[in-house]
């Protein structure tokens, strides 16, 4: 089937907005403010509603910016966006404890699972968590998380 302009235009906006996500991701991993890369990650949800890497990074930030209800929102988004997404699940238990949300146990037994079969996904949420915590020192709800993983 020929592509149409349709088409064209498509996957220009799709490609403009994974350089998005990209650009603040590397933003963030050189140590911007969390809360400078919120609206980038916002308009990057706003314009792909189920990409979950998305959806997991705008709860991440909002967790580290103690705005909880909203990662709250957002996590859940990612999880079911993805229900195989580690770190979606972690910020979904993060935001969790952090707004007294009871059912934390059924993520971090999916966690676990997923953890004890992909071993670069148990070496991810292990760099997240130490992110999380070089961030946040004094994180209790990360630091429980990372005491119910064995990690």
């Amino acid at each position: 089937m020929p592509k149409t302009n349709q088409d064209t235009e498509l996957n220009t906006e799709l490609s403009e907005i994974d350089e998005l996500f990209d650009q603040g991701y590397e933003r963030y991993q050189a140590g911007e403010a969390p809360e400078n890369l919120i609206p980038v990650f916002k308009e990057v949800c706003a314009s792909s509603p189920k990409s979950a890497p998305a959806w997991s990074c705008l709860s991440w930030l909002y967790l580290l910016t103690e705005q909880n209800t909203l990662a709250l929102k957002a996590a859940k988004k990612a999880v079911k966006a993805d229900p195989t997404a580690s770190q979606a699940r972690i910020n979904l238990v993060l935001a969790m404890l952090e707004t007294g949300e009871k059912g934390v146990r059924e993520h971090i037994e999916v966690v676990q699972r997923i953890n004890d079969v992909e071993p670069e996904v148990k070496e991810s949420v292990i760099e997240n968590i130490a992110d999380g915590l070089a961030r946040k020192p004094d994180w209790k709800s990360l630091q429980r998380v990372q005491q119910w993983l064995g990690l």
